[in-house]
């Protein structure tokens, strides 16, 4: 019970320290690759290294990586301004709900392959037969871990349950402010959540058709078998990254909070809570890239990576960092979105939620079933 404690506390801190280490750079990333598609210098005056004496700068600017830290310590010392009419419980645990709903769900996204602790310094076989003798033995003996922080055979509903809740955040923290601007961001927030979360369910039930299950580590071995997903799903892929992006409400679908015309759901928030606010947005796109990962782009696996004759604590190391990587495109993909596409209007997003993307997962849902069932009875060619 102890070594299971253990190594679930393990996991918990490779995953939740990759996500939150990686939004924090993403802080950075967002102002510099902005200032690089815009043709501006960007971050670079937080330096590491207070001025030498007779110097009016610092030292050590580091391509101004210092500012996510200088952001934090800026945020968590300013002024934690409660207006005089808010409900103040309300008020107080809407960043709560915007922020632990995203911690919760990066428990079952599988972040590497299943690490036998008895075989460490083995290469594992090829052969299927020889390979799952080794991982019944390694179970026999409780030597056998999903790289996963819970195992769960509806792994993906419990994505969708977890992150429905925090429409909570947002909603609550504009009624709870008193303030009309911020009541009709949270409305804003919440129409526009419930709407996308409805293509992004129907755009996973096509994939849930092709792979048979709902448990994330079992969808990327079933990837490995055949083809990723993006290949076997390409519309289901494409409408659920711009469901995600439209979920996480980053442009061209930030009409909640878009701060320079409209006004957002935490426009009484300031200091510490506004920075919670602000870190769960860029938590949310690691996660997005996380899921998009896991469910279309193989999870760790890379072409040609399970043939190296590699030990297994080596190819556990080396799926780590294939999960990672394809994290990290996603995650630059997503900011530049950010800066290429103008803002929509909130009618023109809700239509296209609506009357677009919404008929488009169901007509990508009908097809998948006629396809399967047509593999099924060998009256179109196989699927693989």
């Amino acid at each position: 019970m102890l070594a299971i404690v253990i190594a679930t506390l393990i996991k918990m801190l490779v995953m939740l320290g990759f996500a939150i280490a990686l939004a924090a750079v993403l802080t950075w990333m967002e102002r510099r690759q902005s200032a690089m598609m815009q043709d501006r210098i960007g971050p670079e005056r937080a330096y590491l290294l207070p001025p030498k004496p007779g110097q009016t700068l610092g030292r050590i600017r580091l391509w101004g990586l210092i500012h996510p830290l200088a952001d934090s310590l800026k945020l968590a010392t300013k002024e934690d301004f409660i207006p005089p009419k808010a409900h103040r419980t309300l008020y107080a645990i809407a960043p709560i709900f915007a922020l632990a709903p995203v911690l919760m769900v990066f428990a079952v996204i599988p972040f590497g392959p299943p690490l036998l602790l008895d075989q460490l310094g083995a290469v594992l076989p090829r052969d299927p037969a020889r390979l799952a003798e080794l991982v019944a033995g390694s179970q026999a003996a409780g030597k056998f871990h999903y790289l996963q922080i819970a195992h769960l055979d509806i792994g993906i509903l419990f994505v969708f349950a977890i992150t429905s809740l925090s429409v909570y955040g947002a909603t609550l923290a504009g009624w709870a402010s008193f303030n009309a601007y911020g009541m009709l961001g949270g409305m804003r927030a919440a129409a526009q959540m419930f709407s996308y979360e409805i293509t992004m369910g129907l755009a996973v039930m096509g994939a849930f058709l092709v792979y048979g299950t709902l448990e994330p580590n079992a969808v990327v071995e079933a990837q490995i078998q055949g083809h990723w997903g993006v290949l076997t799903q390409p519309l289901g892929f494409l409408l659920f990254f711009f469901a995600a992006i439209a979920e996480t409400k980053r442009a061209p679908f930030d009409l909640p909070e878009g701060e320079s015309e409209i006004v957002g759901y935490f426009v009484e928030y300031s200091g510490a809570r506004f920075m919670i606010f602000y870190l769960a947005e860029f938590i949310e796109i690691v996660f997005a890239a996380c899921l998009v990962t896991t469910l279309y782009f193989g999870g760790w696996h890379f072409p040609g990576l399970s043939s190296l004759a590699l030990p297994h604590w080596l190819m556990v190391l080396v799926g780590m960092g294939v999960f990672m990587a394809k994290v990290f495109v996603l995650c630059f993909l997503q900011l530049a979105i950010r800066w290429s596409v103008p803002r929509m209007r909130y009618d023109q997003l809700m239509k296209l939620g609506w009357k677009g993307l919404l008929p488009a997962s169901i007509i990508n849902v009908v097809l998948t079933a006629a396809w399967i069932l047509g593999e099924q009875a060998k009256v179109l060619p196989a699927w693989f």
